[in-house]
């Protein structure tokens, strides 16, 4: 499966809004009967484009009120020493996401934790003693205004919305 057809993106877009959705009742928004939607909904895991489900979990009422941003600039930007600090960032749970950045840094961090002086003590315990790393700088969320992982899978389609007026 290398195209995504009508049918495809709305699978992709009803999973994405619910993804605990029934196969009949998915098959009933998207317009499919059961078994073909079930088969489609099979390929898509089968090719690498859904890669799980899971659920969305309120970070405050589990009490993770700090979302830290953190731009970590490595030593050397050479080859086995930056896969060292890509798994050694991989295995820590408070980072829920992380990018290697062009520009100033290395890496941009997110991180989750109690409370500031939570936060505190992992950065001077946990970030700054990673293997390579030269210097941190941290921005914290204030608020969030859109937090959501869906994919804008509208722009997929053949056809252009007006409404959008160059706008990507």
């Amino acid at each position: 499966m290398e195209t995504l057809d009508r049918y495809d993106l709305a699978i992709l877009s009803e999973l994405q809004t619910d993804g605990r959705l029934s196969n009949a009742e998915l098959a009933t928004r998207v317009g499919l009967s059961a078994a073909p939607c079930w088969r489609r909904v099979k390929a898509l895991e089968d090719s690498g484009f859904i890669t799980g489900y899971r659920a969305e979990i309120n970070r405050h009422k589990i009490g993770l009120g700090v979302l830290a941003f953190v731009r970590l600039d490595a030593n050397r930007n050479s080859g086995d020493v930056l896969h060292e600090l890509e798994e050694a960032i991989r295995r820590i749970p408070e980072v829920i996401s992380c990018h290697y950045i062009s520009g100033t840094g290395t890496f941009e961090l997110q991180v989750v934790s109690r409370d500031l002086n939570s936060f505190s003590q992992f950065a001077r315990e946990v970030l700054i003693n990673l293997p390579n790393v030269k210097d941190l700088h941290t921005s914290f969320s204030l608020g969030e205004v859109k937090a959501s992982s869906a994919l804008p899978l509208a722009q997929l389609t053949s056809t252009p919305d007006p409404s959008r007026k160059g706008r990507p």
